[in-house]
């Protein structure tokens, strides 16, 4: 079956720096649209940054643009989200999801800014 574990999460400072992994199994990930959502206590979950099967294109919500880097390892499964310049704002639940004609989301990982 379709399994997404995410890890990296943890508490860090104004304007430190965090990697997010999103291990992938049970379909074939080199052939799927991969994304990264957040969803911040209150709010809607919203889509951060997503990257193409192999990679070549990829996009971010305008308040991540410069700060987030999506990229994905397809030999391993793996896809990534480098965090830089963290902001208190960035504080959420940390979602991976696999697109497509069925989407699948893994458990999360709680990504805490603050000093």
């Amino acid at each position: 079956q379709v399994q997404l574990v995410e890890s990296g999460g943890g508490l860090v400072q104004p304007g430190g720096s965090l990697r997010l992994s999103c291990a992938a199994s049970g379909f074939t990930f080199s052939s799927s649209l991969m994304s990264w959502h957040r969803q911040a206590s209150g709010k809607e979950r919203e889509l951060v940054a997503s990257i193409s099967s192999v990679g070549g294109s990829t996009s971010y919500a305008n308040s991540v643009k410069g700060r987030f880097t999506i990229s994905r390892d397809n030999a391993k499964n793996m896809v990534y989200l480098q965090m830089n310049s963290l902001k208190p704002e960035d504080t959420a639940i940390y979602y991976c999801k696999k697109n497509g004609l069925r989407s699948y989301w893994g458990q999360g990982t709680q990504v805490t800014v603050s000093s």
